[in-house]
């Protein structure tokens, strides 16, 4: 695996340790769609009374800084295609409901600390 992929997959593990401490469960990982590309974060919010909200994370990791915090790099085009890819994924599971939500979670791996996550909710402009 390369550099990249290895920051991005501890950067994944990350986040979702961090939503399933947040109370939240964890529906899917890295789901594909075709040209659309891909969802890294799929989890259920909970909410007392009701069904729970279905969020779409985006993360996004970095070793550092030199290339600016990992949340610049959720650009309007991105929440876009998450949008789409969204949709994809409540028709593919069979999914309905009005209570969804893009979220982006920013991570920094830091060398020999705990990785550093700034969790942005509803991202969707």
């Amino acid at each position: 695996m390369d550099g990249r992929r290895t920051t991005g997959a501890a950067g994944e593990a990350a986040a979702a340790a961090h939503v399933e401490r947040l109370g939240w469960r964890v529906l899917d990982r890295n789901w594909r769609c075709g040209r659309h590309g891909e969802l890294d974060l799929v989890a259920l919010e909970p909410c007392p009374g009701a069904p729970g909200t279905v969020v779409f994370c985006e993360v996004k990791t970095r070793r550092g800084l030199g290339w600016g915090s990992p949340l610049e790099a959720v650009t309007q085009g991105k929440v876009e295609r998450l949008e789409e890819l969204g949709r994809a994924w409540l028709r593919a599971h069979h999914v309905q409901g009005d209570r969804v939500r893009i979220d982006a979670i920013g991570v920094i791996l830091w060398p020999g600390r705990p990785p550093e996550i700034r969790h942005s909710r509803g991202v969707t402009q």
